[in-house]
């Protein structure tokens, strides 16, 4: 019999975060609160890089990518865990659970390339500045991008193709807040361990050696910012240390969750809070903060939406 048929699980049952009421509707709070300013800090990065023609550049073009995976990856679960707390409903069903593992693993792996694309920029700009506009051109950007979401597609289509091949006959509560390997594989009626070494080839070495990569490109710029003084050290090592912390801040929790998937799940609930609800929030709030341009340029779009606003004629009836 194919292994896919044996399958009697037609949904699942999420456990959430906490069996508590008092701690149900605290969570409820913060992840409301910090979904909305995702999607609204986000938003506001892919607007103002859109509408100034100043951050019209290779380095803002894929900070206003990484600003709209951003807002996808805080999407694919939360908006769901905040209407459960409402509902009491926490069930989802098995091609919903699917979906959610789908989406999860598309805009992690997108995001993984997209970062390691915005590494390469930082790299050409200041290792290797007189050919940085014919390496980095607009036909090159759009090829980095248009290959993050490609990988992201083929790492996250290997994930559904293995997660539709587990059968699941008896056990199906799912202890996280969204559907994801880790967790959804100890429900399977086989031997985990060996699923467990399929994630950590998979998944796990794959995002330790992104950051092992990504981690010594930062650390050969930060060595050519040192050796080679200049006026505008200042903001290019603000510029590679805000990536370096985003960097950091993503994949850490990756790293940890994937390398060893069969670990503790309290320990595994923090980390995909942090990845999936904070670090969203975290990038538009780094880059912004740390960012004089952005800044200037989004008190620039203020200025003239206000301007415009003012002069518009009220018409009373």
């Amino acid at each position: 019999m194919d292994v896919a048929n044996e399958s009697t699980v037609s949904d699942f049952v999420l456990l959430g975060l906490s069996k508590s009421w008092k701690l149900q509707t605290f969570f409820f709070v913060v992840f409301l609160l910090f979904y909305v300013a995702t999607m609204v800090g986000n938003s506001l990065i892919v607007i103002t890089v859109i509408a100034d023609s100043h951050l019209h550049s290779p380095m803002y073009f894929l900070l206003t990518n990484l600003s709209f995976i951003d807002m996808s990856l805080a999407s694919f679960a939360t908006p769901k865990m905040i209407t459960d707390y409402l509902s009491g409903h926490k069930t989802i069903s098995f091609d919903g659970c699917i979906t959610q593992i789908f989406f999860l693993h598309h805009f992690t792996g997108t995001e993984i390339i997209l970062l390691m694309a915005m590494s390469f920029d930082r790299y050409i700009a200041i290792c290797k500045p007189l050919h940085y506009a014919s390496i980095i051109s607009p036909q090159m950007c759009v090829a980095l991008v248009v290959a993050s979401w490609v990988v992201g597609v083929m790492h996250s289509l290997s994930q559904v193709i293995f997660a539709l091949t587990l059968p699941f006959c008896g056990p199906n509560q799912v202890d996280s807040f969204f559907c994801d390997l880790p967790v959804v594989f100890q429900l399977a009626c086989v031997n985990t361990y060996v699923l467990g070494l399929f994630m950590i080839s998979t998944s796990g070495i794959i995002a330790l050696s992104c950051f092992i990569l990504l981690f010594s490109s930062y650390v050969i710029v930060l060595v050519t910012i040192r050796n080679h003084s200049s006026k505008g050290t200042s903001k290019v090592l603000s510029t590679c240390t805000a990536h370096f912390i985003v960097v950091f801040m993503f994949f850490g929790p990756c790293v940890f969750i994937y390398m060893w998937p069969l670990s503790s799940f309290l320990i595994d609930k923090f980390l995909s809070v942090f990845y999936t609800i904070f670090t969203p929030i975290l990038n538009p709030v780094i880059y912004t903060l740390r960012n004089q341009e952005v800044k200037t340029a989004m008190r620039k779009l203020k200025n003239k939406l206000l301007n415009s606003y003012k002069a518009t004629p009220l018409h009373y009836f």
